[in-house]
């Protein structure tokens, strides 16, 4: 082996002083890819702010925002207590699989960006840039509908022109973004915190209620299960068909509950020894899957009749919470205001989680020559800030809502967002099998690997059928005679074609192809991987033992 006394230190120096365990050298290891040598810029130019506490608590929390306070409510409402259950169960299951399948690849492959990078190695640089623009597009719209959840929020106590609000929160996730993303990191896990506490605070009170604990006294049971029914005939559609549609529909939902859950990798490069925190992350989302949405779920449902005109009615405040309409038709008077003030932290915190993702997704793909280089730019911080500047300016889009006009085409553009993130997760699903497959191509046993997730290839197969059929039929119900809408048509399928140009855009102009399977750099990652161990984690003694949440 050929060794570099300058390079060796620098690694040496790097790995004692900032524990970065990731840093490596082509003239250190000339055996290995030349992909290398990028990944020892890279973590060399970043800050390894995010410790095993910030990650295992975003992988718990992070993402559960309005979706699953909020939106809920209409899965109830359009497919019934059981309906709604069995959706946001399937959903779960095949997120699951999604966050096991980035997470493998994240440990072996611990760069910014997550799977923009993992598809550029896996598969294919044209899939690499069409999923990494068709993410980047999602961000410039979520985000600024995040800065408009937080202003309507805030109407629930005082009516000011939603400009203001939308404008403070605007600079206050600018200004998170920028600074060292220990900041982004202890503000999720505070925000992570408060929301575990409410979830489990409504859970509690939905089955208090339920046994009749409750100011009117009154036990619910399962009396919502039997009138209205535990399915709803969506549509109007009588029969098994029209209950089977309800709990389609109530997949779509979940969906964007679900959305963002397998970022715990979109800033590998920037956390300390992710080779173990994504995999320790990884291994609870099973746990927070059922525990805050499978079972919150379940609980409403079990508390609030679906037809119920305010579970249809939706406001953007708690007053259309589905707990908040339990808390009020028990009698509880005060629950509405704590709900909305978590509520709210929630749409801040999934801004600034939308702020991250986009961010490095940029910063990925300018490192691999996919998006311009200047997003590769890092302040004193060593935060990609060019890229937060140009996430800050899509704020703007948000004032659209003040007009009724321009109101209608940002509906139109969230609409679209949801759909691109079930085109990312089917990307996942993808470029997980090619890796998979290229470990059997190439004779790498599993135990190779820094970390195997379970079940693996079996749920991703899965997974990846469901996502494909939900792209296929996510616009179904304009299909249905009296029900054409053009909003929900474009919404459901204009993604297809513009992912395809992107896709086959790309390898026209770049000639790429499809790297095969005995190609794929699987050894030489791992060859990086085994060179530079991590240190071990520390015991836990004491009161750290009862620590269930994070490691």
């Amino acid at each position: 082996m050929i060794t570099d006394d300058k390079s060796s230190g620098e690694v040496g120096t790097m790995a004692n002083d900032n524990e970065k365990s990731l840093a490596y050298n082509s003239a250190v290891m000339p055996d290995v890819d030349v992909e290398a040598e990028g990944v020892f810029t890279e973590v060399k130019e970043l800050r390894q702010g995010l410790h095993q506490r910030h990650i295992q608590m975003i992988a718990l929390a992070g993402t559960i925002g309005t979706g699953l306070f909020l939106s809920s409510g209409r899965a109830i409402s359009r497919s019934g207590p059981l309906g709604a259950f069995i959706g946001y169960l399937v959903m779960g299951g095949t997120s699951c699989s999604v966050v096991l399948a980035v997470a493998e690849m994240g440990a072996l492959v611990p760069l910014n960006g997550g799977i923009v990078r993992y598809a550029e190695y896996f598969v294919d640089p044209a899939l690499s840039f069409a999923n990494g623009w068709n993410l980047v597009y999602s961000y410039i719209v979520s985000i600024p509908a995040e800065l408009v959840a937080a202003a309507v929020l805030v109407e629930f106590w005082i009516t000011i022109n939603s400009a203001i609000w939308i404008t403070i929160f605007g600079v206050l996730m600018i200004v998170t973004s920028s600074l060292f993303i220990r900041v982004y990191g202890e503000l999720e896990f505070g925000f992570s915190m408060m929301k575990i506490a409410l979830i489990a605070g409504v859970n509690i009170m939905s089955l208090v209620i339920t046994c009749g604990g409750g100011p009117n006294h009154e036990p619910i049971g399962f009396q919502y299960w039997r009138r209205p029914g535990p399915f709803v005939q969506y549509l109007g559609i009588s029969g098994s068909l029209g209950r089977f549609l309800g709990v389609w529909t109530a997949l779509n939902n979940a969906l964007y509950a679900y959305s963002g859950i397998e970022n715990i990798t979109m800033a590998a490069a920037e956390t300390k020894s992710p080779r173990r925190a994504i995999p320790n992350a990884a291994k609870r989302i099973f746990v927070r899957v059922l525990l805050f949405y499978v079972i919150s779920i379940f609980m409403v449902g079990l508390t609030v009749p679906s037809n119920d005109p305010d579970l249809s009615h939706y406001s953007g405040t708690a007053s259309t919470s589905p707990f908040v309409i339990a808390a009020r038709r028990a009698g509880i008077k005060v629950v509405p205001s704590i709900i909305n003030a978590v509520i709210l932290t929630s749409a801040w915190s999934a801004g600034n989680s939308q702020m991250l993702g986009g961010t490095r997704i940029l910063y990925g793909l300018a490192m691999d020559g996919r998006a311009p280089k200047i997003f590769t730019r890092l302040n004193r911080f060593s935060i990609p800030y060019i890229a937060v500047i140009m996430y800050g300016l899509s704020m703007c889009l948000g004032f659209m809502t003040l007009s009724s006009g321009a109101s209608v085409a940002f509906d139109w553009l969230q609409d679209l967002v949801s759909i691109s993130t079930l085109i990312n997760w089917l990307t996942i699903c993808v470029t997980y099998l090619r890796f998979y497959y290229g470990c059997k191509k190439q004779g790498i046993p599993r135990s190779a690997l820094p970390w195997a997730a379970p079940l693996q290839p079996y749920i991703t197969w899965v997974s990846a059928t469901i996502f494909t059929l939900l792209l296929i039929t996510g616009g179904y119900a304009t299909f249905i005679h009296g029900n054409w809408s053009n909003e929900t048509f474009v919404s459901s399928y204009i993604n297809i074609p513009l992912f395809a140009i992107f896709y086959f855009g790309y390898k026209f102009i770049k000639k790429t192809k499809i790297i095969a399977l005995e190609d794929l750099p699987i050894q030489g990652f791992i060859d990086i991987a085994n060179a530079n161990p991590e240190p071990e984690p520390k015991p836990k003694i004491g009161l750290r033992k009862l620590n269930i949440l994070w490691s």
